[in-house]
């Protein structure tokens, strides 16, 4: 069977089997392909196999389409669908050998918190919660990306793993070998594209909710963070915006949003963004759908957009251009960006595995190309981001996704995780399947703080897109009675102080409110935590725009696993509660109850401590406090409602700013550097304008910090760029005893 064995780089290359290859040469592969790495097999391909398929387009009789209400707003379909046969294709399994003792990383983000995907078989196929991505990072210097946009399986078992591929016209992967996991992470955004540079406001904090209903609403919530003095740089209006039957519709409702332009214009006057929540699916009442539906741009047997087709994406984005963003509004998202997964979402039951993705799949197939079941977000991002940046080329791209597929970094996507509950166990899967993205090369991740669903089986208490009142599998918290409850207000303090150390920092969620003063007020332990650790974040934050630097520019992830730096220390292997934030800050957040359990019952003697591992070959500085640790242990670190366990690592060299109120009040410079003594180190300082594109014209500044150990002193090195760095500020040294 003729293939293809290309040498892109040293370290990339790409195996293809072409369609014809496939079927002229029969339905298996046995020719063995070894990979090497300094002269060293890493991997093999063992095997692949081919089995022919029939496509089929699914015609709908005249019956017309159903109107069906769901978790993910109004779908419409068809059951009277009769299969066309239309041309063939191959389903493809491809096999390696690998070694007995690497870990298997990555492939995007799931619902299980499994790290290590070694004797484990997961389903890639797009669905809320579920971010498949086919990109495995391993420790054995290699990685695997599969160029498909199918659904498929990967399975581990000893020491061979397969990803069997539902559709394939054409075969196509790549083999990245590097010395670091690091490296591995480089070379796919060499071949997939570089992250985008978001707006400095984008790492500040912002506040939704499942939802605001007026226009006056978002007014005065924006307002009450001013009066506070809480700081905050963007508010959210979610769905249900348009009249009352529309879902979907590009327009508000101007009776409970008279004069949107006003309304932005007020939230702008007090130096807040705003973000519009916007939908592929449309009511078939619309006269979105309606224009849609005129020009022959829909997904056959659906109310939704054809995102593959580019005269659609234009379509959509002239809509969404209309009123949307032409009345000032900064920042969309694309909710329901898997638009196929409500056979998935429904039902009292959680189906098994392989019977969820069986259901999404077939689902999926009535109206998109099989070989495509999994872009759809791809897709639809990189219609919002090209006709974006060809309009509005003042204000960087920022698409909040629920989904997205490999190469969504370079289209100004911000990834999240999806509806998921409130309880302490999900709290513990979310920092695994974090780690995971920035292992699959998604620097922008965040998720719902507190979790989108709180209430369990009170139904009275769900939120506002729950009309049904019955049970669902995936509507299940812990906490019936929201923020009343004192053991929902801990849970949502430890979330929140979680999210102030994830690349992007948003709460939201249902059946219950998010703003800081529904938790208690001044004074009280939830209320003020609260209020800390967003001024916290914003003592940060030119720290964290320059890691969304090093993001955009290196490749780099803000969100590391700690076998991105510690990978020769062994105990690292089984650490995936714990992080870096850049190469600095490692963070340990907190995932069990401490002070209450549901029902605000007290949890009596409870030890406010938190098991944190330090990794070897540096010291750490509790950020907090300063105390200094030497690494390779184990220690108890103190997790009091107000913190949760964040070490430094020494050599580190942090830039900080006080008192803001928005993230662009000081144009992004710091006001104090902190350099953590115990060995020498460096920082690059990142600025620019903090909005639009002239830093692609080379309009920003580095600024380079080296400490040197052995004179304890910190030299800054020339700018690069235009915009200068204010050299008054001060030098912070944290002593090493």
């Amino acid at each position: 069977m003729a293939r293809s064995v290309e040498k892109l780089k040293d370290d990339i290359i790409s195996v293809t089997y072409p369609f014809s290859s496939i079927e002229a040469g029969g339905a298996l592969d046995m020719e063995p392909i070894d990979f090497l790495w300094k002269g060293k097999k890493v991997l093999s391909q063992a095997e692949v196999r081919f089995t022919p398929i029939t496509l089929y387009r699914y015609m709908a009789d005249d019956a017309g389409l159903i109107k069906k209400q769901t978790a993910n707003g109004e779908v419409a379909y068809t059951d009277r669908l009769k299969k066309v046969p239309v041309g063939k294709a191959f389903s493809a399994e491809i096999i390696f050998d690998i070694g007995s003792d690497e870990m298997l990383l990555g492939m995007g983000q799931y619902e299980d918190g499994i790290y290590d995907q070694r004797g484990h078989r997961e389903y890639l196929y797009e669905s809320n919660m579920r971010i498949a991505i086919p990109f495995l990072v391993t420790t054995g210097n290699y990685a695997i990306l599969i160029d498909s946009e199918s659904a498929m399986i990967f399975s581990s078992e000893g020491n061979r793993i397969s990803f069997k591929i539902e559709c394939a016209r054409e075969l196509r992967y790549y083999i990245f070998t590097g010395e670091r996991i690091m490296d591995l992470i480089r070379s796919y955004h060499r071949v997939t594209g570089m992250p985008s540079m978001l707006p400095r406001w984008a790492f500040g904090y912002i506040q939704s909710k499942e939802r605001y209903r007026t226009g006056e609403e978002l007014e005065n919530v924006v307002s009450e963070f001013r009066s506070r003095n809480i700081p905050i740089d963007c508010i959210v209006q979610d769905w249900f915006s348009w009249k009352e039957g529309l879902w979907g519709e590009k327009k508000f409702d101007k009776e409970r949003y008279p004069d949107l332009p006003a309304t932005v214009k007020k939230i702008h006057g007090d130096r807040v963004h705003f973000m519009v929540s916007i939908w592929p699916n449309m009511s078939t009442d619309s006269e979105n759908y309606a224009e849609f539906e005129r020009e022959g741009l829909l997904l056959p047997n659906s109310n939704l957009y054809d995102a593959f087709n580019e005269d659609a994406r234009t379509l959509y984005w002239k809509q969404t251009r209309e009123e949307i963003m032409n009345s000032g509004t900064d920042a969309l998202w694309c909710d329901n960006a898997e638009p196929f997964s409500d056979a998935d979402w429904s039902g009292e039951k959680k189906r098994p595995e392989n019977e969820r993705y069986r259901v999404v799949k077939e689902m999926s197939e009535r109206s998109l190309d099989p070989e495509r079941l999994n872009s759809y977000g791809l897709y639809h991002a990189k219609g919002i981001y090209e006709n974006w940046r060809r309009d509005i080329p003042e204000k960087r791209v920022v698409n909040l996704t629920r989904s997205g597929y490999t190469g969504i970094q370079k289209y100004g996507a911000i990834l999240w995780s999806g509806d998921i509950c409130a309880t302490y166990d999900t709290l513990r899967r979310q920092i695994v399947e974090g780690i995971k993205m920035g292992l699959t090369g998604m620097p922008y991740w965040t998720l719902d703080i507190g979790g989108f669903f709180v209430v369990d089986d009170k139904y009275e208490n769900r939120g506002c897109n729950d009309s049904s009142h019955k049970p669902l599998w995936f509507w299940h918290g812990d906490y019936n009675d929201g923020v009343d409850d004192k053991a929902y207000r801990e849970l949502y303090v430890r979330w929140l102080e979680f999210g102030t150390f994830l690349p992007v920092f948003r709460s939201h969620g249902t059946d219950t409110p998010r703003e800081p003063w529904q938790f208690g007020s001044s004074g009280d332990i939830f209320y003020d935590a609260i209020v800390a650790h967003i001024k916290l974040r914003y003592t940060l934050l030119p720290y964290i725009y320059s890691l969304g630097a090093m993001a955009h520019f290196k490749g780099e992830p803000m969100m590391r696993s700690l076998l991105i730096d510690f990978q020769d220390d062994g105990n690292v292997r089984e650490i995936r509660d714990e992080y870096l934030l850049g190469p600095a800050l490692l963070v340990a957040p907190v995932y069990t109850a401490m002070y209450y359990r549901p029902g605000s019952v007290k949890i009596p003697d409870s030890e406010k401590v938190r098991r944190v591992y330090l990794p070897s070959g540096y010291g750490w500085y509790d950020f907090y406090t300063g105390r200094y640790y030497e690494g390779g242990r184990f220690i108890d670190a103190e997790a009091p409602i107000d913190r949760i366990p964040v070490f430094v690592r020494e050599g580190s060299i942090i830039p900080m700013s006080s008192g803001l109120s928005f993230a662009d009040e000081k144009k992004g410079l710091p006001d104090e550097i902190h350099v953590y003594e115990g060995c020498d180190g460096s920082f690059t300082l990142y600025l620019d304008e903090g909005d639009g594109y002239s830093f692609e014209e080379g309009e920003y500044c580095n600024t380079e910090f080296i400490y040197s150990e052995e004179d304890h002193k910190l030299s800054v090195s020339a700018s690069q760029g235009k915009l200068p760095y204010d050299k008054s500020c001060k030098t912070v040294f944290h002593k090493k005893p």
